[in-house]
């Protein structure tokens, strides 16, 4: 079985957040990280793929031919590596980076594709749904819980009232939530392995797209401008003399909750 598992990597979210000033986007030019909900993608992937002649390939688009996440996703057990990388691509909205990280899985054709439910720096949660439909694939989200059976993929899709067992033929797309499976530590073994695991990098026309899809040139949204959130204001301190309970319902019916 060939498994994809779309990666991303991201600033280090316990060093301070910082803005590019031209285009009011995250600066991205430091040393990047495996996000962390990537991480559930990638076990998952591994614990699948466990049979001879199985392989787990990472997909993702980083700037500055950025490997340093990637090399934590091989140094758990990942056999290789397609990096995007391209000055192009810089200001993608969702759709662009749908775009690319669809073409770069198509060279593999892979049986299962795998992807978090959304980035810990992002958090629009349509890119995988959106790659799905890019390549014709039947996607499912939120899983819990997946499985291979023959030419089926069989998933738990978390929902707010417990689960779904959803079935699809292969292939497929599914994204993960962070309780599917405990990710790996990587291993000083896989570590040092992870330094010869070949990282193919490419450009926006080793893809076959043009530069007009992608990047800030191809982007449907734009950032217009970034204000701090307003600071949270004192709560009113309510002294009971008696009418506690009848200030607490006019509160609630002045908020229309009652």
């Amino acid at each position: 079985m060939n498994i994809v598992v779309c990666v991303k990597q991201i600033p280090d979210p316990a060093a301070p957040p910082s803005l590019r000033p031209d285009t009011q986007t995250l600066d991205r030019s430091g040393k990047l990280i495996l996000d962390d909900s990537d991480s559930y993608g990638v076990e998952m992937a591994l614990q699948l793929a466990g049979g001879e002649g199985d392989e787990v390939t990472l997909v993702s688009m980083a700037p500055n031919a950025e490997t340093s996440g990637l090399r934590t996703a091989l140094a758990m057990g990942a056999a290789k590596a397609i990096l995007i990388s391209d000055d192009a691509l810089a200001g993608s909205d969702a759709l662009g980076t749908a775009k690319v990280l669809a073409a770069a899985i198509r060279r593999v054709s892979p049986d299962l594709v795998i992807a978090a439910t959304e980035s810990t720096d992002g958090y629009t949660g349509t890119v995988p749904v959106q790659v799905a439909e890019l390549l014709g694939l039947p996607s499912i989200t939120f899983a819990k819980s997946v499985a291979i059976e023959g030419s089926t993929v069989k998933v738990e899709r978390q929902t707010e009232a417990g689960y779904d067992e959803v079935e699809s033929p292969l292939p497929a797309l599914v994204t993960v939530t962070a309780g599917v499976v405990e990710p790996r530590y990587p291993s000083f073994k896989g570590i040092m392995a992870a330094k010869s695991k070949p990282v193919d990098v490419l450009a926006v026309s080793d893809l076959g797209l043009d530069a007009s899809e992608v990047g800030a040139v191809g982007a449907r949204q734009a950032i217009t401008d970034v204000s701090a959130a307003e600071s949270r204001g004192s709560g009113e301190i309510v002294v009971d003399e008696g009418d506690g309970a009848q200030r607490v319902v006019a509160f609630l019916e002045e908020l229309k909750v009652i």
